[in-house]
Protein backbone atom coordinates (compact mmCIF):
# COMPACT_ATOMS: atom_id res chain seq x y z
CA UNK A 1 0.00 0.00 0.00
CA UNK A 2 1.52 3.42 -0.94
CA UNK A 3 2.72 5.42 1.69
CA UNK A 4 1.79 9.06 3.16
CA UNK A 5 4.53 11.83 4.04
CA UNK A 6 3.28 14.57 6.32
CA UNK A 7 6.35 17.39 5.63
CA UNK A 8 6.04 19.75 8.33
CA UNK A 9 8.49 22.12 6.27
CA UNK A 10 8.75 25.37 8.59
CA UNK A 11 5.16 25.32 9.69
CA UNK A 12 5.95 24.57 13.49
CA UNK A 13 7.30 28.49 13.31
CA UNK A 14 10.03 26.94 15.80
CA UNK A 15 7.87 26.02 17.98
CA UNK A 16 7.94 22.97 20.12
CA UNK A 17 4.36 22.93 21.25
CA UNK A 18 2.96 23.61 17.69
CA UNK A 19 5.81 20.81 16.19
CA UNK A 20 3.87 18.14 18.96
CA UNK A 21 0.41 19.51 17.53
CA UNK A 22 1.45 18.96 13.86
CA UNK A 23 3.27 15.43 14.76
CA UNK A 24 0.04 13.94 16.91
CA UNK A 25 -2.75 15.29 13.99
CA UNK A 26 -0.69 13.90 11.13
CA UNK A 27 -0.76 10.31 12.49
CA UNK A 28 -4.22 10.38 13.75
CA UNK A 29 -4.82 11.37 10.00
CA UNK A 30 -3.22 8.57 8.40
CA UNK A 31 0.22 9.42 7.88
CA UNK A 32 2.43 7.01 7.72
CA UNK A 33 6.08 8.96 7.99
CA UNK A 34 6.32 12.89 9.43
CA UNK A 35 9.12 14.90 8.02
CA UNK A 36 11.21 17.64 9.33
CA UNK A 37 14.03 20.08 7.64
CA UNK A 38 16.73 20.18 9.34
CA UNK A 39 17.69 24.29 8.12
CA UNK A 40 20.09 26.24 10.27
CA UNK A 41 19.95 29.53 9.45
CA UNK A 42 23.54 30.17 10.52
CA UNK A 43 24.03 27.50 7.02
CA UNK A 44 22.55 30.77 4.78
CA UNK A 45 24.58 32.21 2.58
CA UNK A 46 24.98 35.55 1.38
CA UNK A 47 25.14 35.80 -2.98
CA UNK A 48 25.09 39.11 -4.15
CA UNK A 49 23.61 38.44 -6.95
CA UNK A 50 20.32 37.76 -5.18
CA UNK A 51 20.23 40.77 -3.07
CA UNK A 52 18.57 43.29 -6.00
CA UNK A 53 17.90 39.98 -8.70
CA UNK A 54 19.19 40.67 -12.23
CA UNK A 55 17.09 41.31 -15.01
CA UNK A 56 18.14 40.66 -18.69
CA UNK A 57 17.71 43.90 -21.14
CA UNK A 58 15.16 42.13 -22.83
CA UNK A 59 13.66 42.45 -19.24
CA UNK A 60 13.89 38.22 -18.84
CA UNK A 61 14.48 37.42 -15.22
CA UNK A 62 18.02 36.13 -14.84
CA UNK A 63 18.17 35.71 -11.05
CA UNK A 64 15.44 36.14 -8.21
CA UNK A 65 15.33 38.82 -5.84
CA UNK A 66 15.75 36.83 -2.12
CA UNK A 67 17.83 39.42 -0.02
CA UNK A 68 19.74 37.54 2.38
CA UNK A 69 19.31 39.69 5.78
CA UNK A 70 15.28 39.23 5.77
CA UNK A 71 15.72 35.67 4.82
CA UNK A 72 18.15 35.13 7.57
CA UNK A 73 16.10 37.17 10.07
CA UNK A 74 13.39 35.00 8.76
CA UNK A 75 14.61 31.34 9.68
CA UNK A 76 16.49 32.35 12.16
CA UNK A 77 13.22 32.63 14.16
CA UNK A 78 12.70 29.03 12.49
CA UNK A 79 15.76 27.36 13.49
CA UNK A 80 15.21 23.75 15.64
CA UNK A 81 18.03 22.82 17.60
CA UNK A 82 19.89 19.41 17.77
CA UNK A 83 17.85 19.02 20.97
CA UNK A 84 14.09 20.06 19.16
CA UNK A 85 15.37 17.17 16.66
CA UNK A 86 15.54 14.64 19.38
CA UNK A 87 12.22 15.93 20.72
CA UNK A 88 10.74 15.62 17.15
CA UNK A 89 12.04 11.82 17.08
CA UNK A 90 10.04 11.10 20.61
CA UNK A 91 7.26 12.58 19.68
CA UNK A 92 6.93 10.88 15.96
CA UNK A 93 7.83 7.63 18.12
CA UNK A 94 5.25 8.45 20.80
CA UNK A 95 2.45 8.56 17.94
CA UNK A 96 3.81 5.87 15.79
CA UNK A 97 4.94 7.14 12.95
CA UNK A 98 8.16 7.40 11.74
CA UNK A 99 10.42 10.40 11.25
CA UNK A 100 12.61 11.26 9.03
CA UNK A 101 14.69 14.92 7.93
CA UNK A 102 15.53 16.57 4.98
CA UNK A 103 19.34 18.02 5.25
CA UNK A 104 20.41 20.57 3.25
CA UNK A 105 24.39 21.28 4.14
CA UNK A 106 26.78 18.87 4.21
CA UNK A 107 28.26 19.26 7.26
CA UNK A 108 25.57 18.87 9.17
CA UNK A 109 25.33 15.28 8.20
CA UNK A 110 27.12 13.19 10.86
CA UNK A 111 25.16 15.10 14.01
CA UNK A 112 22.06 14.72 12.35
CA UNK A 113 22.38 11.29 11.71
CA UNK A 114 24.09 10.29 15.06
CA UNK A 115 20.39 10.91 16.61
CA UNK A 116 18.66 8.22 17.25
CA UNK A 117 16.20 7.91 14.54
CA UNK A 118 14.67 4.67 14.37
CA UNK A 119 14.79 3.93 10.49
CA UNK A 120 17.62 5.10 8.53
CA UNK A 121 15.91 7.47 6.10
CA UNK A 122 17.07 10.78 4.70
CA UNK A 123 15.48 13.38 1.59
CA UNK A 124 17.47 14.90 -0.09
CA UNK A 125 15.70 17.99 -1.58
CA UNK A 126 15.77 18.46 -5.66
CA UNK A 127 18.38 21.04 -5.49
CA UNK A 128 20.93 18.36 -4.14
CA UNK A 129 20.08 15.39 -6.25
CA UNK A 130 23.09 16.14 -8.91
CA UNK A 131 25.81 16.73 -5.51
CA UNK A 132 27.57 13.24 -5.61
CA UNK A 133 29.87 14.24 -2.93
CA UNK A 134 26.54 15.14 -0.79
CA UNK A 135 25.33 11.91 -1.99
CA UNK A 136 28.20 9.74 -0.93
CA UNK A 137 28.36 11.35 2.79
CA UNK A 138 24.95 10.68 2.99
CA UNK A 139 25.07 6.96 1.82
CA UNK A 140 28.15 6.70 4.50
CA UNK A 141 25.54 7.23 7.15
CA UNK A 142 22.01 6.62 6.22
CA UNK A 143 20.25 2.92 4.68
CA UNK A 144 17.14 4.95 2.42
CA UNK A 145 17.56 7.85 0.89
CA UNK A 146 14.74 9.49 -0.50
CA UNK A 147 15.27 11.91 -3.40
CA UNK A 148 13.37 14.81 -4.93
CA UNK A 149 13.85 15.20 -8.47
CA UNK A 150 12.34 18.16 -9.69
CA UNK A 151 14.68 20.89 -10.26
CA UNK A 152 16.66 18.30 -12.19
CA UNK A 153 18.12 17.55 -15.52
CA UNK A 154 17.77 13.78 -16.83
CA UNK A 155 21.03 13.12 -16.94
CA UNK A 156 21.48 13.96 -13.40
CA UNK A 157 18.78 11.88 -12.17
CA UNK A 158 20.06 8.93 -13.80
CA UNK A 159 23.18 9.56 -12.31
CA UNK A 160 22.39 9.63 -8.88
CA UNK A 161 20.46 6.73 -8.78
CA UNK A 162 23.16 4.48 -10.30
CA UNK A 163 25.69 6.00 -7.65
CA UNK A 164 23.03 5.47 -4.77
CA UNK A 165 22.64 2.01 -5.87
CA UNK A 166 25.80 1.27 -6.68
CA UNK A 167 26.41 1.83 -3.08
CA UNK A 168 23.82 -0.71 -1.68
CA UNK A 169 21.55 1.55 -0.47
CA UNK A 170 17.43 1.77 -0.69
CA UNK A 171 16.44 4.18 -3.14
CA UNK A 172 13.16 6.10 -3.21
CA UNK A 173 12.96 9.18 -6.20
CA UNK A 174 10.02 11.38 -5.85
CA UNK A 175 8.97 13.35 -9.03
CA UNK A 176 7.58 16.96 -8.19
CA UNK A 177 7.75 20.24 -10.07
CA UNK A 178 9.70 23.03 -8.43
CA UNK A 179 7.57 26.14 -8.94
CA UNK A 180 5.29 26.84 -5.38
CA UNK A 181 2.68 26.69 -6.14
CA UNK A 182 2.51 24.62 -9.37
CA UNK A 183 -0.37 23.62 -11.34
CA UNK A 184 -2.32 20.44 -12.51
CA UNK A 185 -1.47 20.81 -15.80
CA UNK A 186 2.50 20.97 -14.49
CA UNK A 187 1.70 17.79 -12.96
CA UNK A 188 3.14 15.60 -15.78
CA UNK A 189 2.62 12.41 -13.65
CA UNK A 190 3.43 10.14 -16.36
CA UNK A 191 6.85 10.93 -16.00
CA UNK A 192 6.71 8.35 -12.68
CA UNK A 193 6.91 6.03 -15.32
CA UNK A 194 10.09 7.33 -16.55
CA UNK A 195 11.55 7.92 -12.90
CA UNK A 196 10.85 3.94 -12.23
CA UNK A 197 13.39 2.87 -14.17
CA UNK A 198 16.24 4.10 -12.46
CA UNK A 199 14.39 3.56 -8.49
CA UNK A 200 13.21 0.52 -6.76
CA UNK A 201 10.20 3.04 -5.56
CA UNK A 202 8.58 6.39 -7.00
CA UNK A 203 6.69 8.81 -5.81
CA UNK A 204 4.84 12.53 -5.98
CA UNK A 205 6.00 15.28 -3.72
CA UNK A 206 3.02 17.78 -4.57
CA UNK A 207 2.73 21.59 -4.30
CA UNK A 208 -0.28 22.50 -5.95
CA UNK A 209 -2.35 24.94 -4.32
CA UNK A 210 -4.57 23.20 -2.22
CA UNK A 211 -8.13 26.39 -2.14
CA UNK A 212 -7.84 25.68 -6.06
CA UNK A 213 -6.49 21.74 -6.79
CA UNK A 214 -7.10 20.59 -3.38
CA UNK A 215 -5.98 16.98 -3.70
CA UNK A 216 -6.34 15.69 -6.98
CA UNK A 217 -2.61 15.48 -8.04
CA UNK A 218 -1.67 13.51 -4.93
CA UNK A 219 -5.06 11.24 -6.08
CA UNK A 220 -3.68 10.69 -9.21
CA UNK A 221 -0.64 9.68 -8.49
CA UNK A 222 -2.08 7.15 -6.42
CA UNK A 223 -4.33 6.16 -8.86
CA UNK A 224 -1.11 5.61 -11.04
CA UNK A 225 0.72 3.27 -8.50
CA UNK A 226 2.91 6.14 -6.74
CA UNK A 227 4.60 4.12 -4.16
CA UNK A 228 4.68 7.51 -1.83
CA UNK A 229 3.21 11.19 -1.92
CA UNK A 230 4.17 14.00 0.18
CA UNK A 231 2.41 17.20 0.83
CA UNK A 232 3.13 19.75 3.08
CA UNK A 233 0.71 19.29 6.25
CA UNK A 234 0.15 22.22 8.47
CA UNK A 235 -2.71 22.66 11.76
CA UNK A 236 -2.70 26.49 11.42
CA UNK A 237 -5.06 28.67 8.65
CA UNK A 238 -3.62 29.44 5.22
CA UNK A 239 -2.15 33.06 6.01
CA UNK A 240 -0.29 31.75 9.04
CA UNK A 241 2.60 30.29 7.85
CA UNK A 242 4.73 30.60 4.33
CA UNK A 243 4.32 27.43 3.40
CA UNK A 244 0.73 27.62 3.69
CA UNK A 245 -1.35 27.65 0.30
CA UNK A 246 0.15 24.37 -0.05
CA UNK A 247 -0.03 22.83 2.97
CA UNK A 248 -3.38 20.50 3.74
CA UNK A 249 -5.13 20.21 6.67
CA UNK A 250 -6.35 17.18 9.37
CA UNK A 251 -9.00 16.82 7.21
CA UNK A 252 -7.44 16.76 3.95
CA UNK A 253 -4.55 14.22 5.19
CA UNK A 254 -7.74 12.39 6.49
CA UNK A 255 -9.10 12.32 2.70
CA UNK A 256 -5.91 11.51 1.26
CA UNK A 257 -5.41 9.14 3.65
CA UNK A 258 -9.15 7.03 3.00
CA UNK A 259 -8.09 7.22 -0.54
CA UNK A 260 -5.24 5.26 -0.68
CA UNK A 261 -7.09 2.57 1.08
CA UNK A 262 -9.11 1.92 -2.53
CA UNK A 263 -8.48 -0.26 -5.53
CA UNK A 264 -7.15 1.48 -8.21
CA UNK A 265 -10.58 0.94 -10.25
CA UNK A 266 -12.21 2.75 -7.40
CA UNK A 267 -9.52 5.71 -7.34
CA UNK A 268 -10.05 5.89 -11.22
CA UNK A 269 -13.88 6.76 -10.61
CA UNK A 270 -13.96 8.39 -7.42
CA UNK A 271 -11.62 11.34 -9.88
CA UNK A 272 -13.58 10.84 -12.72
CA UNK A 273 -16.44 12.25 -10.33
CA UNK A 274 -14.50 14.59 -8.81
CA UNK A 275 -11.99 16.15 -11.64
CA UNK A 276 -13.33 14.20 -14.99
CA UNK A 277 -10.33 15.93 -16.92
CA UNK A 278 -8.12 14.67 -14.66
CA UNK A 279 -5.97 12.00 -17.33
CA UNK A 280 -6.05 14.81 -19.90
CA UNK A 281 -4.80 17.79 -17.74
CA UNK A 282 -2.79 15.88 -15.07
CA UNK A 283 -0.98 13.05 -16.66
CA UNK A 284 1.28 15.02 -19.58
CA UNK A 285 4.62 13.52 -20.66
CA UNK A 286 7.37 10.90 -18.86
CA UNK A 287 10.00 13.68 -20.56
CA UNK A 288 9.46 17.41 -20.09
CA UNK A 289 11.75 20.35 -19.57
CA UNK A 290 12.46 22.76 -17.08
CA UNK A 291 10.36 25.78 -17.14
CA UNK A 292 12.09 29.33 -16.64
CA UNK A 293 10.57 29.52 -13.12
CA UNK A 294 12.27 26.13 -11.87
CA UNK A 295 15.43 27.30 -13.31
CA UNK A 296 15.52 30.24 -11.78
CA UNK A 297 14.26 28.43 -8.36
CA UNK A 298 17.12 25.89 -9.15
CA UNK A 299 19.57 28.61 -9.42
CA UNK A 300 18.66 30.14 -6.27
CA UNK A 301 18.73 27.03 -3.79
CA UNK A 302 21.33 25.23 -4.95
CA UNK A 303 23.88 26.65 -3.27
CA UNK A 304 21.16 28.54 -0.35
CA UNK A 305 23.26 26.27 2.08
CA UNK A 306 26.85 25.54 2.45
CA UNK A 307 29.32 24.21 5.07
CA UNK A 308 31.98 25.96 7.23
CA UNK A 309 35.62 24.47 7.18
CA UNK A 310 37.90 24.37 9.77
CA UNK A 311 39.34 27.75 8.95
CA UNK A 312 35.86 29.02 8.29
CA UNK A 313 35.68 29.13 4.85
CA UNK A 314 32.35 27.64 3.09
CA UNK A 315 31.82 24.44 0.72
CA UNK A 316 28.93 23.84 -1.44
CA UNK A 317 26.95 20.71 -1.11
CA UNK A 318 28.90 19.82 -4.85
CA UNK A 319 32.47 20.30 -3.14
CA UNK A 320 34.72 18.09 -1.88
CA UNK A 321 35.85 18.94 1.52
Amino acid sequence: MAKIIAEICQNHKGGRALLARMIAAAAENGADYVKMQSIFSEDLTNRPQFEEGEIAPDGAVRAIKRPYAPEYARLKELDLSLDDHQFFIKECKRNSVVPFTTIFARGRIPEIAALPWPERIVKVASYDCPNIPFLRELCEHFDHLIISTGASYDEEIERAAAFVKGMGKKLTMLHCVTSYPNTLQMANLKRLEWIRNHAGEVGWSDHTLVARDRLIAAKAALALGADFVERHFTVLTVGETKDGPVSITPELLRELSDFRNLTRTEQEQTLDVEYPRWREEVLGDEKRELTHTEKLNRDYYRGRFASRRADGSYFYNWEEK
